[in-house]
């Protein structure tokens, strides 16, 4: 008696090996490792001017800088009025100009990757940002068109700072300067509210408006950002979209700290980018967002 033929049975998937990741896991571990390099960097910065401001409080006879000679927008103020009235902008310490040099250099190697990753001003907004999510506030979106009229504001901002410090021959914003207010630390070691209650409001709208919307003074009043976005245009180094290859699954848009519509890029990122690398880290699509290097070229219109 012959032996029944048995029944064909499907062909069940190989058993994935206990060391190999999903794609969404892969995603998951290059965000966190981004994070864990781009907040290291931020609170090391962070705290190397903090240092800087409490050795000038206690130790201000001995001449030790104040944190204003560490922002490179003193030397963007004082290269305006040189140039405009033949003046130099007193209390200028030498490190302004030479951290003014050195962004300069990198904004057109990797463009404006001094914001996302250096700017001490920058990474209080992202600890405001990460503490309405502890708290599960909600996200105020701003709509397309205000947004992008919002964000011209960056050069209004700028064209008053230059022109009251050309007309003063002064460092005129440094009494209203957010970042400055905040490290400088006067209102901790020498607080005096008479005099310095208009740079204390200014500083509390910022933040108030940094917690409703992520990274609000970077996206519409600084005026260093407004800078940096023109230069950004020469910027060696970018990220670029490949139209090709993007899905336009549109994950890259939402983690974005400064609300650029990345997955509508044509080819370069804006110049509005802050180089956080966000939305390169969070697109499952290889080649779809890469970081890039490309000498600029303006096209000519046809």
């Amino acid at each position: 008696m012959s032996r029944p033929t048995p029944l064909p049975t499907p062909r069940s998937r190989p058993p994935r090996s206990p060391g190999k990741l999903t794609a969404y896991q892969r995603r998951l571990k290059a965000i966190g490792a981004l994070h864990h390099r781009r907040y290291a960097v931020q609170l090391a910065v962070a705290a190397l001017v903090v240092v800087a401001a409490v050795r000038h409080q206690r130790e201000s006879s001995s001449g030790a800088p104040s944190v204003d000679a560490l922002c490179p927008f003193g030397a963007v103020e004082s290269l305006w009025t040189w140039l405009t009235t033949d003046h130099l902008l007193p209390k200028i310490h030498p490190s302004t100009m030479i951290v003014g040099l050195a962004l300069l250099i990198s904004v057109l190697v990797a463009g404006n990757a001094f914001c996302g990753w250096i700017c001490p001003f920058g990474t209080v907004q992202d600890l405001l940002h990460r503490v309405k999510r502890a708290l599960h506030l909600p996200d105020v979106t701003v709509p397309a068109r205000l947004d992008r009229a919002l964000r011209y504001g960056r050069f209004v901002t700028l064209a008053i700072i230059l022109g009251l410090s050309a007309t003063t021959v002064t460092l005129w914003f440094s009494g209203f300067d957010p970042y400055l207010t905040l490290f400088s630390l006067h209102w901790l070691f020498a607080p005096d509210l008479a005099t310095m209650w208009p740079a204390l409001v200014v500083l509390a709208v910022v933040l108030g408006a940094s917690l409703l919307v992520e990274r609000a003074w970077c996206r519409y009043l600084c005026p260093l950002g407004g800078v940096l976005s023109v230069l950004g245009h020469l910027s060696i180094v970018r990220i670029r979209r490949s139209p090709t290859a993007c899905t336009g699954c549109n994950l890259c848009v939402k983690p974005c700290p400064v609300g650029i519509d990345v997955a509508a890029a044509a080819s370069a990122v804006s110049t509005d980018c802050i180089g956080c690398l966000e939305c390169v880290a969070s697109c499952p699509k290889g080649g779809a967002l890469v970081v890039s290097a490309a000498i600029p070229v303006r096209r000519r219109s046809a």
